[in-house]
């Protein structure tokens, strides 16, 4: 027995003596993953100017304002605005429920698509497919053709514009990660 505890101890004496004589050039590291959520903000804790009193991380906080300046310049578009008719009725008399909805639902769905690990801003609406399409989502006013795509990329990068979102590597990469729903949203 006191045979097995003596190689037990030379073992382990030697795992650590050769851990702690590493070179850092011999140790792996991976670099850290920064993901779009990190670029556009990442979790840094700011003040919400919608909510005094709160606060939000700053990646959420940059998406929702594009994503609010993106909805306003699509409602003014005349190409985009027969797609909302019910969005524009709503916002036209006074009421924002459903822009308050429509606005939670897609920053949450760019929150998750970017990368944000922050389980309260998981994205858990309609697939892109029923969200897109009249048939299953009755506040679509009809389906989208490339053309309608490109249109509404134009106005996103309208929206990126009016929140200073100005570097072209991350506007770059936003748009690619837009572009990956483009199959499903394009029904025409």
């Amino acid at each position: 027995m006191k045979k097995h505890l003596v190689i037990l101890f030379c073992i382990s004496a030697t795992l650590v003596i050769y851990s702690s004589c590493k070179k850092d050039d011999d140790m792996i590291t991976s670099p850290p993953t920064v993901t779009l959520y990190d670029r556009v903000g990442g979790t840094t804790m700011v003040s919400d100017p919608a909510v005094p009193g709160t606060m939000i991380e700053q990646g959420r906080l940059t998406l929702r304002s594009v994503v609010d300046s993106s909805i306003f310049v699509i409602a003014a578009d005349p190409a985009m605005s027969a797609f909302f008719p019910v969005l524009l009725g709503e916002v036209g008399s006074g009421d924002f429920s459903g822009f308050n909805a429509l606005s939670d639902n897609l920053t949450d769905f760019l929150c998750s698509a970017t990368g944000s690990t922050n389980s309260s801003y998981a994205y858990t609406g309609l697939s892109m497919t029923d969200a897109h399409n009249p048939a299953t989502n009755d506040r679509m006013g009809m389906k989208a053709s490339d053309s309608d795509f490109d249109a509404f990329i134009g106005d996103v990068a309208v929206g990126l514009s009016q929140n200073g979102v100005t570097d072209t590597a991350l506007i770059n990469d936003l748009v690619a990660l837009l572009e990956t729903t483009r199959a499903d949203v394009v029904q025409l």
